[in-house]
């Protein structure tokens, strides 16, 4: 099965430098990539939401009210 991936999108983030510190010193550690471990976080706290009900409660009240305002 061949899979349609999207093209990566570059994005830019600002951190304070505690943050940085910390996030370099995971990369070298881990011996990865800064990208890497940003991305491995991203999927691990997007994941966690996935399985939120709190979360998934207010994603839907969010689509709920989208579709209203569209008149849907």
């Amino acid at each position: 099965m061949i899979l349609s991936m999207k093209p990566a999108k570059a994005m830019t983030i600002r951190l304070s430098a505690d943050q940085a510190e910390a996030l370099e010193t995971v990369a070298a550690v881990d011996n990865r990539a800064l990208a890497d471990v940003i991305r491995a976080a991203l999927s691990e706290h997007i994941e966690t939401l996935r399985k939120d009900h709190a979360f998934q409660d207010g994603l839907k009240s969010r689509i709920e009210r989208a579709k209203r305002m569209l008149g849907k």
